[in-house]
């Protein structure tokens, strides 16, 4: 029998945390194994139950999601984070990605699209909602307008990248996709996915997230 994907839900509203585990127990390859009502009681949960997924909330009192994400993150926990937000959370949803977080979804998702997204972090991908994609990019492009010259620690990195890799991960940071990318710079998608598995490699970065807020926190800017 396949193991099941053991989720934490966190989440300082009893309801939430309730109805979230009702849909999740339906699902014959996930377990919810626990859940927290706040980010000190998540640290505790993860560190006794070691969950593949953690389903996280921002706003919370005490420690809140961001603050333990990147906790998690420090810690090398290798539970993937799942960011749960609102329209109104684009500071926090950057803030959450930057410290760590595999992606980010609404609080109102289908119940399916919510168990396909646990699936997909779990097997190591990113997950971006296209729903507010958009707006976390505004935050991307706000932040980029003020952003200093660019330290001598990320252009030390950058170092690293070749001219076509840089390229990439600057269109990356804008929120471009693979074929989007493949078109400005006139080369097949799969020569494009080659390039984006090199800059993860050479950056010690995860995901294409990761790879886009590490351009966007460099203030690099699209040619």
């Amino acid at each position: 029998m396949t193991q099941k994907i053991r989720v934490l839900i966190v989440d300082d509203q009893e309801l939430v945390r309730t109805g979230i585990q009702m849909l999740l127990n339906r699902k014959a390859d996930i377990e919810v194994v626990g859940c927290a009502g706040d980010g000190a009681g998540a640290l505790r949960q993860v560190a006794a139950l070691d969950p593949d997924v953690i389903l996280m909330d921002i706003r919370m009192p005490g420690i809140d999601g961001v603050e333990a994400t990147q906790r998690l993150t420090a810690q090398d926990s290798r539970a993937a984070v799942i960011i749960l937000t609102t329209f109104h959370d684009d500071e926090n949803i950057f803030n959450g990605l930057a410290a760590g977080a595999r992606g980010y979804l609404l609080k109102d998702v289908d119940h399916r699209a919510l168990a396909e997204a646990i699936r997909k972090v779990a097997a190591g991908n990113a997950l971006l909602d296209p729903q507010i994609t958009a707006q976390v990019l505004q935050e991307f492009n706000r932040r980029e307008r003020t952003a200093p010259p660019l330290s001598p620690h990320y252009a030390e990195r950058l170092a690293l990248l070749t001219e076509r890799e840089q390229a990439i991960l600057r269109l990356l940071a804008h929120g471009s996709t693979n074929q989007e990318i493949g078109g400005q710079l006139t080369i097949s998608i799969g020569t494009v996915k080659n390039h984006i598995s090199s800059i993860l490699s050479k950056l010690d970065l995860r995901d294409r997230t990761q790879a886009a807020l590490w351009a966007q926190q460099a203030g690099l800017r699209a040619d």
